[in-house]
This record gives structure tokens, C-alpha cells and sequence, in this order.
């Protein structure tokens, strides 16, 4: 396992069930955080718990080109450089074609695709000009099996794996190393508003998909891990 402490991470999603717990993993290893997310107040709470200063925080709509541009240039006004970047970041809209408006598909495209392909291109070029780093993105299970009512959600993974999968295609002759986790339910506010009949009580909880993705970030760099499928156990869809 490689050590953790010293590392330049940045977690975008940070404000999540997800994020915010390995946060709170990440820093407890040495490594040094750059956070963002949506909400003010949550991102000041989870820096604070995790001894952030608010210099390395940054409220961010992952989806606005214009927001990950002016991440980036406050990103490196604090780090020199990035050594693993995660995100935890995304929408979850769960419905039916006959439900599903024009808004809630491009929304999902937005979030979920168009978001992780600018976090790519503000920080991929760092990580080739030293020839080495560590990004993971989270397509989610139905990125892999789709279910009913998952159009907008299965077509916004998928297309995350697809792209990521070509991209590690150009960094071959490198030693960044791309991981897909594919989760499975976990316990978490992306339910909230979801109208399904769920059994959130057997779902994953937040914190021991936070510890995968912890696992995941001190993995020796002679290795990678491709992907990695974490699932409920009563509810297996691979």
C-alpha cells in the first residue's frame, strides 16, 4: 500500500455522503485536500472537520466551464501539483420515458459527462507533463447493468465509461492510472428525492464507499485497478 501522507488530492463532491466521509479518511492519512462542492455551508463544515483551510475549499457547479476554470487557477494558487484526482460529484433523476422531460436528460448529461469531461481537461494536461497520477470517477452500477427508469442516469454513465476507457487509451505510454467504481445503492441523500420504494436500510452506507475509494487511493503505482464493482449483497445486478 502506498502512503497517503504528503499526496495532493482533489475531492470534488466533497458536500456528499460519499465525499464528505473520505474527506475526512483522506485527511486523517496526511494527505493535503483541495475540496469543492455545491453547498457553502456543508463544504465549511467538512473542511473544518478535516483541518481545511478555506483557501483549498471552492464552491463549485461541476457543470459551468467557467467554475472549473477558475477551481483550477485557485487549485494551483495552493497546490504545485495534483497527484490523484476523485470525483464523487453527480445527479441522480430516476424515470420513466413517459416522465422524463427534454431538461432532466440534458441535466443528467451535464452533471454526470459533460462536468467529469471539464474536471479531465483542466487537470489532465498537469498529470501528462510528469507522466503519472490517479483519477477515479464513479459511474455507479447502473453505468454498467441498466434498470427501468435509468435512461437519462445509464446514459450519462455509460457514457462517463466509454469516455474514461478511451482516454486511458491516449496514457498508455504514461503511468496515470484511470479507476472506474461501479457501487452498487448506497445509503445516501441521492435517494431524497427519488420515487421508488427502496430498502435504504440494506443499501451500502457512505462511509464504507468512502474506505473503497480510500483502498483504491493507496494502491501501488506499479498496479492499477481498472475498476471495481461494490454492491449490496441482497441486491447484485453483476
Amino acid at each position: 500500500m502506498e502512503t497517503l501522507n504528503g499526496k495532493n488530492i482533489l475531492l470534488v463532491g466533497a458536500t456528499g455522503g460519499i465525499g464528505s466521509e473520505l474527506a475526512k479518511l483522506l485527511a486523517g492519512s496526511g494527505a493535503r485536500l483541495f475540496l469543492t462542492g455545491r453547498n457553502a455551508e456543508k463544504l465549511a463544515v467538512v473542511a473544518n472537520d478535516c483541518g481545511v483551510p478555506s483557501e483549498r475549499t471552492f464552491i463549485m457547479d461541476i457543470s459551468q466551464p467557467f467554475a472549473v476554470n477558475e477551481m483550477k487557477e485557485k487549485y494551483f494558487e495552493q497546490m504545485l501539483s495534483i497527484d490523484i484526482l476523485i470525483n464523487t460529484a453527480g445527479i441522480g433523476i430516476i424515470k420513466s420515458m413517459e416522465t422524463l422531460s427534454e431538461e432532466d436528460f440534458m441535466k443528467s448529461l451535464h452533471y454526470n459527462l459533460y462536468g467529469p469531461f471539464l474536471l479531465i481537461k483542466a487537470f489532465l494536461p498537469t498529470m501528462k507533463e510528469i507522466k503519472k497520477g490517479l483519477i477515479i470517477n464513479i459511474p455507479g452500477v447502473l453505468g454498467k447493468v441498466p434498470m427501468a427508469g435509468a435512461a437519462a442516469y445509464s446514459a450519462s454513465k455509460y457514457g462517463l465509461v466509454g469516455m474514461m476507457q478511451s482516454i486511458r487509451e491516449e496514457l498508455k505510454r504514461t503511468d496515470i492510472r484511470i479507476t472506474n467504481l461501479f457501487l452498487g445503492g448506497v445509503d445516501s441523500s441521492f435517494w431524497d428525492t427519488i420515487d421508488l420504494k427502496v430498502q435504504r436500510e440494506k443499501m451500502i452506507q457512505s462511509l464504507e464507499a468512502a474506505k473503497t475509494i480510500w483502498f483504491l487511493c493507496q494502491q501501488p503505482s506499479s498496479g492499477v485497478v481498472s475498476e471495481i464493482v461494490l454492491q449490496p449483497f441482497n441486491h447484485q445486478a453483476i
